[in-house]
Protein backbone atom coordinates (compact mmCIF):
# COMPACT_ATOMS: atom_id res chain seq x y z
CA UNK A 1 0.00 0.00 0.00
CA UNK A 2 0.97 3.70 -1.02
CA UNK A 3 1.47 6.44 1.67
CA UNK A 4 -0.93 8.64 1.73
CA UNK A 5 0.96 11.66 0.67
CA UNK A 6 0.63 14.63 2.60
CA UNK A 7 -2.30 17.01 2.15
CA UNK A 8 -4.31 13.93 1.43
CA UNK A 9 -5.99 11.36 2.77
CA UNK A 10 -5.51 7.56 2.21
CA UNK A 11 -8.41 7.83 -0.37
CA UNK A 12 -6.41 10.05 -1.63
CA UNK A 13 -8.72 13.00 -1.06
CA UNK A 14 -8.25 16.64 -0.21
CA UNK A 15 -8.75 16.51 3.55
CA UNK A 16 -12.06 18.48 4.61
CA UNK A 17 -11.75 21.49 7.10
CA UNK A 18 -14.03 22.83 9.08
CA UNK A 19 -16.76 25.52 7.38
CA UNK A 20 -16.37 29.17 8.12
CA UNK A 21 -18.32 30.22 11.27
CA UNK A 22 -19.04 33.09 8.98
CA UNK A 23 -19.00 32.82 4.96
CA UNK A 24 -20.28 36.05 3.00
CA UNK A 25 -20.46 35.41 -0.96
CA UNK A 26 -20.94 38.14 -2.74
CA UNK A 27 -23.79 40.46 -0.30
CA UNK A 28 -25.28 43.32 -1.64
CA UNK A 29 -27.72 46.18 -0.84
CA UNK A 30 -29.86 48.10 -2.67
CA UNK A 31 -32.62 50.46 -2.12
CA UNK A 32 -34.20 52.89 -4.51
CA UNK A 33 -31.42 52.15 -7.06
CA UNK A 34 -29.13 53.38 -4.76
CA UNK A 35 -25.99 50.31 -3.47
CA UNK A 36 -25.50 50.29 0.34
CA UNK A 37 -23.50 47.10 0.41
CA UNK A 38 -22.01 46.14 -3.19
CA UNK A 39 -20.70 42.76 -3.39
CA UNK A 40 -19.01 42.03 0.10
CA UNK A 41 -17.35 38.71 0.00
CA UNK A 42 -15.38 37.09 3.07
CA UNK A 43 -14.63 33.73 5.83
CA UNK A 44 -14.81 34.08 9.53
CA UNK A 45 -13.26 31.48 11.19
CA UNK A 46 -13.20 29.96 14.30
CA UNK A 47 -12.19 32.17 17.70
CA UNK A 48 -11.21 34.82 15.24
CA UNK A 49 -11.52 38.70 15.61
CA UNK A 50 -12.08 40.54 12.91
CA UNK A 51 -12.99 44.19 12.83
CA UNK A 52 -14.45 46.75 10.47
CA UNK A 53 -13.10 50.49 9.70
CA UNK A 54 -14.59 52.74 7.50
CA UNK A 55 -15.80 56.53 7.41
CA UNK A 56 -19.29 57.39 8.21
CA UNK A 57 -21.93 55.92 5.91
CA UNK A 58 -19.29 53.50 4.51
CA UNK A 59 -21.79 50.62 4.76
CA UNK A 60 -20.46 49.06 8.21
CA UNK A 61 -23.56 49.46 9.82
CA UNK A 62 -25.66 47.93 6.94
CA UNK A 63 -23.38 45.11 6.30
CA UNK A 64 -24.06 43.84 10.40
CA UNK A 65 -27.59 44.53 9.63
CA UNK A 66 -27.55 41.93 6.61
CA UNK A 67 -25.34 39.73 8.52
CA UNK A 68 -28.00 40.12 11.70
CA UNK A 69 -30.90 39.04 9.45
CA UNK A 70 -32.50 42.21 10.50
CA UNK A 71 -32.32 43.85 6.31
CA UNK A 72 -33.26 41.51 3.65
CA UNK A 73 -30.36 40.86 0.93
CA UNK A 74 -30.80 42.21 -2.02
CA UNK A 75 -28.21 39.41 -3.85
CA UNK A 76 -25.62 37.08 -2.15
CA UNK A 77 -25.34 34.63 0.26
CA UNK A 78 -24.86 34.09 3.72
CA UNK A 79 -24.10 31.02 5.60
CA UNK A 80 -23.20 30.40 9.20
CA UNK A 81 -21.37 26.80 9.97
CA UNK A 82 -22.20 26.13 6.49
CA UNK A 83 -25.98 26.25 6.64
CA UNK A 84 -27.37 28.74 4.03
CA UNK A 85 -29.09 31.36 6.21
CA UNK A 86 -29.42 34.09 3.15
CA UNK A 87 -33.18 33.91 3.56
CA UNK A 88 -33.79 32.85 7.27
CA UNK A 89 -35.14 35.31 9.85
CA UNK A 90 -32.74 37.40 12.86
CA UNK A 91 -34.41 35.35 15.50
CA UNK A 92 -33.11 32.05 13.55
CA UNK A 93 -29.74 33.31 13.25
CA UNK A 94 -29.36 34.24 16.90
CA UNK A 95 -30.77 30.40 17.42
CA UNK A 96 -27.62 28.98 15.51
CA UNK A 97 -25.33 30.93 17.51
CA UNK A 98 -25.40 34.57 16.27
CA UNK A 99 -25.52 37.18 18.86
CA UNK A 100 -25.41 41.26 17.83
CA UNK A 101 -25.06 44.92 19.75
CA UNK A 102 -26.26 47.91 18.76
CA UNK A 103 -24.50 51.32 17.96
CA UNK A 104 -27.52 53.19 20.29
CA UNK A 105 -28.39 50.97 23.65
CA UNK A 106 -32.20 49.88 23.88
CA UNK A 107 -32.53 49.72 27.40
CA UNK A 108 -36.06 49.47 29.38
CA UNK A 109 -36.17 52.54 31.49
CA UNK A 110 -36.78 51.63 35.21
CA UNK A 111 -36.33 47.94 34.80
CA UNK A 112 -32.99 46.67 36.91
CA UNK A 113 -29.89 45.47 35.43
CA UNK A 114 -30.98 41.85 36.48
CA UNK A 115 -34.64 42.53 34.62
CA UNK A 116 -33.05 42.26 31.73
CA UNK A 117 -30.82 39.40 31.77
CA UNK A 118 -33.11 37.27 33.03
CA UNK A 119 -35.82 38.72 30.58
CA UNK A 120 -33.10 37.68 27.88
CA UNK A 121 -32.76 34.13 29.26
CA UNK A 122 -36.75 34.10 29.40
CA UNK A 123 -36.52 34.62 25.56
CA UNK A 124 -33.50 32.71 24.54
CA UNK A 125 -35.75 29.83 26.65
CA UNK A 126 -38.13 30.19 23.84
CA UNK A 127 -40.15 32.71 25.88
CA UNK A 128 -41.33 36.25 25.17
CA UNK A 129 -40.33 39.65 25.39
CA UNK A 130 -43.71 40.44 25.91
CA UNK A 131 -45.19 38.35 28.34
CA UNK A 132 -42.54 38.88 31.84
CA UNK A 133 -42.71 36.26 34.25
CA UNK A 134 -42.58 37.80 37.79
CA UNK A 135 -40.94 34.38 39.51
CA UNK A 136 -37.49 34.25 38.15
CA UNK A 137 -36.64 30.67 37.07
CA UNK A 138 -33.21 31.97 36.22
CA UNK A 139 -31.26 32.56 38.97
CA UNK A 140 -27.99 31.01 38.52
CA UNK A 141 -28.08 32.54 34.75
CA UNK A 142 -28.52 35.57 35.80
CA UNK A 143 -25.90 36.07 38.69
CA UNK A 144 -22.91 33.90 36.49
CA UNK A 145 -23.57 36.42 33.78
CA UNK A 146 -24.00 39.49 35.93
CA UNK A 147 -20.25 38.66 37.46
CA UNK A 148 -18.93 37.58 34.18
CA UNK A 149 -19.59 41.18 32.65
CA UNK A 150 -18.96 42.44 36.06
CA UNK A 151 -22.08 43.86 36.63
CA UNK A 152 -23.30 41.85 39.72
CA UNK A 153 -22.91 44.74 42.39
CA UNK A 154 -25.39 46.73 40.26
CA UNK A 155 -27.88 43.84 39.53
CA UNK A 156 -30.96 45.98 41.53
CA UNK A 157 -29.49 49.21 39.95
CA UNK A 158 -32.19 50.75 37.14
CA UNK A 159 -30.58 50.14 33.62
CA UNK A 160 -31.28 53.62 32.36
CA UNK A 161 -29.15 55.32 35.35
CA UNK A 162 -26.23 52.96 34.70
CA UNK A 163 -23.14 55.07 33.29
CA UNK A 164 -22.39 54.79 29.17
CA UNK A 165 -19.58 51.84 29.77
CA UNK A 166 -22.21 49.85 32.42
CA UNK A 167 -24.97 49.99 29.88
CA UNK A 168 -22.44 48.39 27.12
CA UNK A 169 -21.47 45.91 29.65
CA UNK A 170 -24.68 45.13 30.18
CA UNK A 171 -25.89 44.31 26.28
CA UNK A 172 -22.65 42.30 26.55
CA UNK A 173 -24.33 40.35 29.37
CA UNK A 174 -28.01 40.46 27.61
CA UNK A 175 -26.22 39.10 24.41
CA UNK A 176 -23.97 36.17 26.94
CA UNK A 177 -26.90 35.06 28.16
CA UNK A 178 -27.49 33.12 24.70
CA UNK A 179 -24.35 31.40 24.24
CA UNK A 180 -23.36 33.19 21.11
CA UNK A 181 -20.66 31.62 19.29
CA UNK A 182 -20.60 34.60 16.75
CA UNK A 183 -21.20 38.38 18.47
CA UNK A 184 -21.82 41.31 16.14
CA UNK A 185 -20.08 44.63 18.44
CA UNK A 186 -21.33 47.23 16.32
CA UNK A 187 -19.26 50.45 17.96
CA UNK A 188 -19.23 49.07 21.45
CA UNK A 189 -17.07 51.99 22.53
CA UNK A 190 -19.71 54.30 21.48
CA UNK A 191 -20.51 56.97 24.58
CA UNK A 192 -18.30 55.36 27.08
CA UNK A 193 -16.26 58.03 28.54
CA UNK A 194 -12.02 57.52 27.96
CA UNK A 195 -12.11 56.25 32.00
CA UNK A 196 -14.32 53.53 30.72
CA UNK A 197 -12.66 52.01 27.77
CA UNK A 198 -9.93 50.44 29.15
CA UNK A 199 -12.03 47.86 31.13
CA UNK A 200 -14.72 47.48 28.48
CA UNK A 201 -12.20 46.86 25.87
CA UNK A 202 -10.29 43.73 28.30
CA UNK A 203 -13.98 42.45 28.57
CA UNK A 204 -14.06 41.80 24.93
CA UNK A 205 -10.76 40.96 25.09
CA UNK A 206 -11.35 38.35 27.02
CA UNK A 207 -14.74 36.89 26.17
CA UNK A 208 -12.57 36.48 22.62
CA UNK A 209 -9.03 34.80 23.49
CA UNK A 210 -10.64 33.13 26.94
CA UNK A 211 -13.49 31.89 26.05
CA UNK A 212 -12.82 31.61 22.32
CA UNK A 213 -15.81 33.43 20.63
CA UNK A 214 -15.83 34.73 17.27
CA UNK A 215 -15.91 38.09 16.76
CA UNK A 216 -17.10 40.61 14.23
CA UNK A 217 -16.42 44.23 15.28
CA UNK A 218 -17.23 47.83 13.82
CA UNK A 219 -15.13 50.32 15.53
CA UNK A 220 -13.72 53.90 15.16
CA UNK A 221 -11.32 53.98 18.38
CA UNK A 222 -8.06 52.49 16.41
CA UNK A 223 -6.28 52.30 19.59
CA UNK A 224 -8.78 49.49 20.67
CA UNK A 225 -9.09 47.80 17.27
CA UNK A 226 -5.39 47.39 16.97
CA UNK A 227 -4.84 45.88 20.58
CA UNK A 228 -8.26 43.51 19.63
CA UNK A 229 -8.27 41.94 15.98
CA UNK A 230 -6.98 39.82 13.94
CA UNK A 231 -7.43 41.00 10.97
CA UNK A 232 -9.28 44.23 9.63
CA UNK A 233 -11.57 45.14 6.85
CA UNK A 234 -12.28 48.57 5.35
CA UNK A 235 -15.42 49.51 3.92
CA UNK A 236 -15.81 52.36 1.23
CA UNK A 237 -18.91 53.34 -0.48
CA UNK A 238 -20.21 50.41 0.52
CA UNK A 239 -16.95 47.97 -1.15
CA UNK A 240 -14.71 46.29 0.79
CA UNK A 241 -11.66 48.13 0.21
CA UNK A 242 -8.93 46.13 2.36
CA UNK A 243 -8.84 43.13 4.25
CA UNK A 244 -6.05 42.11 5.66
CA UNK A 245 -3.88 42.06 9.25
CA UNK A 246 -4.20 45.48 10.67
CA UNK A 247 -0.44 45.95 10.09
CA UNK A 248 -0.62 45.45 6.25
CA UNK A 249 -4.02 47.15 6.37
CA UNK A 250 -2.72 50.37 7.85
CA UNK A 251 0.28 50.29 5.74
CA UNK A 252 -1.70 50.45 2.12
CA UNK A 253 -1.93 53.70 0.88
CA UNK A 254 -5.01 53.40 -0.59
CA UNK A 255 -6.79 52.36 3.02
CA UNK A 256 -4.94 55.83 4.25
CA UNK A 257 -5.93 57.77 1.55
CA UNK A 258 -9.91 56.77 1.94
CA UNK A 259 -10.35 56.39 5.50
CA UNK A 260 -7.68 58.61 6.67
CA UNK A 261 -7.95 61.21 4.31
CA UNK A 262 -3.56 61.56 3.88
CA UNK A 263 -1.09 59.98 2.79
CA UNK A 264 1.20 58.78 5.79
Amino acid sequence: MTPSSPGTTAAGEPPTSPAPVLRLRGIGWTVGGATIVDSVSFDLHEGEFLAFIGPNGAGKTSLFNLVSGITPVSRGSIELDGADVTNEAAYVRARRGLGRTFQTSSLWPGMTVADHVRLAAQAADGGSYRIWRRADPYPELVAKVLARTELAHRADTAADTLSHGEKRKLELAVLLVGEPRLMLLDEPMAGVSAEEVPALTELIRSLHREEGRTVLMVEHHMDVLLGLADRLAVMHHGTLLALDTPQVVMADPTVQQAYLGEEL
